[in-house]
């Protein structure tokens, strides 16, 4: 399925909101050190790839692999 690019971004920033917002309520996180754990993660690299199409999954689904990349302490 073919988006346009601001489409892609909109959807990119709406899975990017929620995944701050879990990491702050789940995580205790304050909102400076969730934006720096989500903006730095190799998760985001791959998120703002559109070829990968998570952009379509659920924020959900995309938080498990944040989730696993905090665990395995690959979080740069």
């Amino acid at each position: 399925m073919n988006v346009s690019q601001a489409e892609f971004q909109n959807m990119k920033e709406e899975i990017v909101k929620d995944l701050i917002a879990r990491l702050m309520d789940e995580c205790d996180f304050t909102m400076q050190q969730a934006f720096d754990v989500v903006y730095t993660s190799r998760l985001f690299l791959k998120l703002s790839d559109p070829k990968t199409g998570l952009y379509f999954q659920s924020s959900g689904y995309v938080y498990s692999f944040l989730e696993s990349e905090l665990k395995t302490g690959s979080v740069k």
